[in-house]
């Protein structure tokens, strides 16, 4: 009977100590994801050729981040071919803007003429058109603004809506402006928006006509805000002649001919993802850190075994 109550009071005394252990378990400890575990310092060992590399990669770093902050804050321009027409909303007209100087021909005789294959025939046209002597009268400067159908047709400075016909008239001429739909200001659109812009005919046939052979491009330029603005490019060959009929000679006349291509040329401005930079600084970061690190283990592990040999020789 003693040894069972012996046992018992041992029992009793042992309980206690294990209760205490199941309820203070070890606690979690969150350091146990640190994958960047920290060496002391006075494990670490500095050398003048890691000195080196980490100025080298600094000064390497700040150049490529710089260059990636410039290519990321500049907006690049891409371009791509289509068939459509892009600008559907115009009820099938393109807006054109001409200004054309005759310095020997008055401008009582200059007229502007627009026909097309859709059956339009306008003879003097003088909505949106303004005529300035030029030459103390003796010659005439046309700038006008007006519409064509968007198909094949052609628009001519000619004097065929004179009252009278003159005898010799003088069709010798400078194009300082010929443009379709609206003007693009950005300096990072190359193309031939104004391609006849210059043209000099003064020392031309004065009884001669010009053909001015148009093949004109719909041009759409989207900014980064997705606003588009609707433009034509035109290519441009030229020929003049002296045309003579069964009557005689036909009254000369400056003629611009035009087709329309169904390419559409469309320019998208665009920027850098936020995403994509973001990813770039990382792989520049942890990639020269990487190749510097690299570099310098091998430099040092070198350097370490000829200190051995150089060692080794002296023994």
């Amino acid at each position: 009977g003693e040894r069972a109550r012996e046992t018992e009071c041992t029992a009793n005394s042992f309980s206690p100590t294990l209760s205490h252990s199941k309820t203070h378990a070890m606690p979690f400890d969150v350091r146990r994801f640190d994958i960047y575990r920290k060496v002391p310092k006075d494990l670490t060992q500095p050398t003048y050729t890691g000195a080196f590399m980490s100025i080298l990669c600094c000064v390497f770093m700040l150049f490529l981040f710089l260059s990636e902050l410039t290519g990321f804050i500049a907006t690049e321009m891409v371009n791509e071919l289509y068939v459509d027409d892009p600008d559907k909303n115009s009820g099938g007209k393109i807006d054109v803007s001409l200004n054309v100087s005759l310095p020997n021909l008055h401008c009582d005789l200059v007229g502007l003429d627009i026909q097309d294959e859709m059956g339009r025939h306008e003879v003097g046209l003088i909505d949106n058109s303004m005529k300035i002597p030029l030459n103390e009268g003796y010659g005439c400067r046309f700038e006008g603004e007006f519409t064509i159908n968007k198909v094949p047709g052609n628009f001519h400075v000619s004097t065929h809506s004179a009252t009278a016909q003159p005898q010799s008239p003088d069709m010798t001429h400078t194009i300082h402006k010929l443009a379709f739909g609206e003007k693009l200001q950005v300096k990072t659109v190359q193309g031939a928006f104004n391609a006849l812009g210059g043209a000099d005919r003064l020392g031309s046939n004065p009884l001669a006509s010009h053909d001015y052979i148009l093949k004109i491009v719909p041009t759409v330029y989207e900014d980064l805000s997705g606003k588009q603005r609707f433009s034509y490019q035109y290519t441009v060959a030229n020929k003049e002649y002296v045309a003579y009929s069964h009557t005689g000679r036909i009254i000369p006349a400056i003629w611009f001919r035009y087709d329309l291509s169904p390419i559409t040329v469309k320019y998208t401005e665009r920027r850098q993802p936020l995403y994509r930079f973001i990813t770039t600084i990382c792989a520049i970061i942890g990639g020269t850190f990487t190749v510097a690190g690299i570099i310098d283990s091998c430099i040092f592990t070198a350097s370490e075994a000829w200190k051995k040999v150089q060692i080794g020789k002296m023994s």
